[in-house]
């Protein structure tokens, strides 16, 4: 992507970001899809307790995860030596993989200001809590022991946050299929705390968005260091 390209992704990735906000801010999608991942005769979700799941789409992958964006720093530091030609080559799509390893992970610090509830928690779920949008506030009656850090989605930033590969490979092709990687990786593990109760629709496709335009001001980030001209 050219300087240029990048800047006009950003301004339309924001554009994106807040007309999904406005969407789900304005309509009651969230409740509607999530009341297709949940029993209401029994009262409980479609993936209740499954240990083997929940290891691969949330510890397991937690920890390869953290293996991966290791393995992404080391290597980008290695780029910078000249007696490893190949990753030399690489060495601008390496740091902007291991940066945004760092970076998109920690939109999760969000959770501790936004305090909305996950779906387990709303009366409609069997929870204590009422239907709390983005930016409205709890109802004065109602009494709130602790806050709630459910959006944006923090396990799937992990997932979104492998959309950076886009900017490791060199042809079209393999872009395209790197970017594939990422958003499966996002909504699988996005997909799974939905099913689980953790999360609304809304919580995951703001994630993901939030993820891929933090990755673009990373790229604008690196593009512009002379020093990691190839």
């Amino acid at each position: 992507m050219t300087t240029e390209t990048i800047n006009k992704q950003i301004i339309v990735t924001a554009i994106v970001f807040i007309v999904t906000i406005l969407i789900f801010e304005l309509t009651k999608l969230d409740i509607y899809i999530q009341s297709y991942f949940y029993n209401f005769e029994d009262k409980h979700w479609l993936i209740q307790k499954d240990q083997t799941l929940k290891y691969i789409f949330y510890d397991g992958f937690k920890k390869l995860f953290i293996i991966i964006s290791i393995i992404f720093i080391v290597l980008s530091l290695l780029s910078f030596s000249k007696r490893f030609n190949l990753l030399n080559r690489y060495k601008k799509g390496l740091i902007i993989v291991a940066l945004t390893m760092l970076f998109v992970p920690a939109l999760a610090i969000f959770k501790n200001y936004t305090n909305m509830p996950c779906p387990y928690n709303v009366v409609t779920f069997g929870g204590k809590y009422p239907e709390i949008k983005l930016f409205e506030t709890y109802p004065k009656d109602f009494v709130q022991e602790t806050k709630s850090r459910c959006y944006p989605a923090g396990h799937a930033t992990m997932g979104f946050s492998l959309m950076a590969l886009y900017f490791l490979f060199k042809t079209r092709r393999a872009k395209n299929i790197a970017l594939l990687f990422g958003v499966i990786a996002g909504v699988l593990t996005g997909g799974y705390k939905m099913l689980v109760g953790h999360h609304f629709l809304s919580h995951t496709l703001a994630t993901m968005i939030l993820a891929w335009l933090v990755i673009l001001l990373v790229v604008k980030f690196v593009y512009k260091i002379k020093m990691l001209e190839e």
